[in-house]
């Protein structure tokens, strides 16, 4: 094979560049580069909750609908109401929902209307003896897909919560429409959830086929992850390494795990404008004060941080350099990086990006900026901030990503594998107090503690043996 002229050779390595990391994206992410689509970013709830109506309301064939939260509210009535008409007029009509997220929230009587019209519906990982703590795994998607024509992600519930009221403005978050050969994907992550809580959805539905029509000219990606599959984590670290010029990020409920914190630190180092947008009162003030702790190792590094002066901030974006987007379910935590089943779509479009950028801007025109030697914590006093804004409700599994923060740091204190830093120094002194309340307890009340842990001990034991039991059960291998 002859050599290439000169001319040519730094175009072709260029090329070779380029497909290499088109190579490592997919194999991180475990989700291929798909062209041919047409998407639209999709701008708060109203918005949102508009366009997947309009979108059931013309179902002809199959309506996938999976999300976190349905609250008995008016909004998820609408929703209820379009579905049974559907599933009436012979639409295949499938619901997944979340048993933490939907508990106070809604029961299964709530759909009983649409069981009766011919719609199912279908509820991921109630509790169960035995496995004590699978519960902390939640499904945390938030997609639509109608026949084969349109797939919905966001950050969005169906809860009237996203729309405010008289007294709270409606909460910020985005999502995107998805047109094209990448709504097949979209359908078969939806299918395999369907299928680990019953019989599998006949093959030869719409939303499934192949499709070699184009609706437009993005190349998306489709990460939809499971627990334990960490395919957004590996992504996320890589678009934090490979950013040349910006990485604005946008999250509801970070909690910056040590790996991810520091290659956020090592691209601002570098001269790479990275900014991390994140709300300024959360519905879950517990995860906002684990954010905060975080702070100072981000800016001492370089990395800008804002908080929003709004209601609540509930999306989950990202966009580098002006040409790679992230839209969808998945916080910057574990629990959605580690385990949750969550959904994103990653983006690979300058212009999409550039909308991304544009609202980012507009964004950060409602937020404050957090510098270290000013650092605002009284959000009372900021412009546009509602009182009464905090409340109670929220995913179990945020929470739980507090606590693994909390058990990564002590741990890393205790068997001294990694130097803390000065931002982990609120973490420490939390854990130090925890630990000394359970010790003065164990010393003076020694029964408080012994009775829970006998239980558990039981609890455990028969899900062993109860798991035991099962696996002698199977034929061999």
């Amino acid at each position: 094979m002859s050599a290439l002229p000169s001319h040519a050779r730094p175009a072709a390595s260029n090329a070779s560049m380029r497909l290499l990391a088109a190579q490592a994206f997919s194999r991180a992410a475990g989700a291929p580069l798909i062209a041919g689509n047409a998407v639209e970013l999709l701008i708060d709830a109203r918005r949102n909750f508009d366009a997947w109506l309009a979108a059931i309301h013309s179902a002809r064939e199959a309506v996938l609908l999976e999300n976190y939260i349905f609250r008995d509210d008016e909004v998820a009535h609408a929703f209820r109401d379009a579905l049974v008409d559907r599933a009436r007029c012979g639409v295949r009509v499938c619901v997944i929902r979340d048993w933490m997220g939907c508990l106070g929230q809604s029961s299964q009587r709530f759909w009983q209307s649409l069981v009766a019209a011919g719609g199912e519906v279908r509820t991921y990982n109630r509790p169960r003896l035995a496995s004590p703590f699978g519960w902390l795994s939640r499904d945390h998607r938030k997609l639509l897909v109608v026949d084969a024509e349109v797939g919905f992600i966001s950050g969005i519930c169906v809860s009237a919560k996203w729309l405010g009221d008289s007294r709270i403005p409606p909460w910020r978050d985005t999502g995107v429409a998805v047109r094209g050969p990448a709504v097949r994907d979209i359908a078969v992550a939806f299918s395999d959830t369907w299928a680990r809580l019953g019989a599998p959805l006949p093959g030869d539905l719409p939303s499934f086929a192949e499709r070699n029509d184009t609706a437009g000219d993005v190349d998306l990606r489709v990460v939809a992850t499971v627990p334990n599959a960490a395919g957004l984590y590996r992504l996320d670290q890589m678009i934090a390494a490979m950013a040349q010029n910006r990485l604005w990020l946008t999250d509801a409920y970070f909690v910056g795990v040590a790996p991810y914190v520091q290659a956020l630190a090592a691209a601002a180092r570098d001269g790479v404008d990275v900014r991390l947008l994140v709300p300024g009162t959360s519905d879950i003030p517990a995860v906002g004060s684990m954010s905060r702790a975080g702070y100072r190792g981000l800016l001492e590094s370089g990395v800008r941080v804002f908080e929003w002066n709004g209601s609540m901030l509930h999306a989950k974006t990202a966009v580098a350099d002006g040409r790679w987007a992230r839209v969808g379910s998945s916080n910057l935590n574990l629990a959605s990086w580690m385990g949750n089943c969550e959904i994103d779509v990653a983006i690979e479009d300058r212009a999409f990006a550039e909308q991304m950028e544009t609202q980012y801007e507009m964004d950060l025109g409602n937020s404050t900026e957090i510098v270290l030697h000013q650092r605002l914590r009284d959000r009372r006093s900021h412009r546009g901030s509602p009182s009464g804004t905090r409340s109670r409700g929220g995913s179990s599994s945020r929470a739980a990503a507090g606590a693994l923060r909390l058990a990564n740091t002590m741990t890393a204190a205790i068997t001294n594998r990694r130097v803390l830093g000065r931002a982990e120094s609120g973490v420490l002194g939390a854990g130090s107090i925890l630990l000394l309340v359970i010790a003065i307890a164990a010393l003076v009340w020694p029964r408080v503690l012994a009775w829970p842990l006998g239980v558990l001990a039981f609890w455990f034991a028969a899900s062993l043996f109860s798991r035991f039991l099962a696996t002698r059960r199977k034929p061999p291998d």
